[in-house]
């Protein structure tokens, strides 16, 4: 299964909700040219629910870090919500869980953008 991508409004912020693998090929490029894609549209908050991730190797957190640095230089906030245990694992094992805004809990999340 590969990854499927939902985008939804909460007031200003645009959740993405992510559901599958992201790896390399169409997982990590799906998940770059919908950042982009918001980026373009000047929506500058963007909150990425993972909670359905089922797995990620290199190449997605490879993208999430080039997502990040994305929103960031146009001027916008990338959060991650719901992180199962492997993802945070991986991302404390490389030392980018410092780098995210990670947070638990959705409505806490989007307030977390004001």
């Amino acid at each position: 299964m590969s990854v499927k991508l939902n985008t939804r409004q909460v007031g200003d912020v645009s959740v993405v909700d992510v559901a599958g693998r992201i790896t390399l090929g169409e997982g990590s490029s799906a998940l770059r040219e919908t950042l982009r894609e918001m980026v373009s549209k000047n929506q500058k908050k963007i909150l990425l629910n993972l909670g359905d991730v089922s797995y990620i190797d290199s190449s997605g957190i490879g993208e999430l870090v080039s997502g990040f640095t994305t929103v960031t230089n146009s001027g916008g906030q990338l959060k991650l919500l719901n992180l199962n245990k492997r993802v945070k694992d991986l991302l404390q094992i490389t030392k980018l869980y410092t780098v995210f805004d990670v947070h638990e809990d959705e409505a806490h999340a989007i307030r977390a953008f004001a």
